[in-house]
């Protein structure tokens, strides 16, 4: 059994330097591993990790990257006035029901009502956000549209 005074390394697992310079008897010798001229023999030499010798770079060949990204910018789940007619009529539906019903992923975001389709029954609808033609189509119905 190895105690901790006589430890050492797997055979193998640890290499000696390269020391190239150090003479023709070295065999690393004159050249030091570069070969004969050109740019990367030179000291600094070579070419940089995005030229691709001479054919037009994939940098240029992208389109380019407009505008900016609004980092305040707030996005809502929109569900559409259509698809409240899942419902049961004289229901109260939040975040947490649309979630159930499938109409929104999560309510990590706040949910947003447009005006497409045609509602049928009188709901009381919770949500942050409506449209003009939302509000006027719930209302119409009989029904309610409450901002949280």
């Amino acid at each position: 059994m190895a105690s901790q005074n006589n430890l050492s390394p797997s055979p193998g697992s640890r290499h000696k330097r390269k020391r190239v310079g150090r003479g023709w008897a070295s065999g690393h010798g004159r050249y030091s591993c570069r070969g004969l001229k050109g740019q990367k023999s030179r000291s600094g030499g070579g070419v940089s990790l995005r030229f691709e010798g001479g054919q037009l770079p994939l940098v240029k060949r992208l389109p380019h990257r407009r505008g900016f990204n609004n980092i305040f910018k707030k996005e809502y789940s929109v569900v559409n006035v259509g698809a409240f007619n899942v419902f049961q009529a004289d229901s109260v539906i939040s975040a947490t029901d649309l979630v159930e019903a499938g109409l929104i992923r999560s309510c990590d975001k706040p949910v947003k009502v447009l005006g497409d389709g045609e509602i049928y029954r009188t709901l009381t609808i919770k949500a942050n956000r409506f449209s003009a033609v939302a509000k006027e189509k719930i209302e119409t119905a009989g029904g309610i549209a409450e901002r949280i």
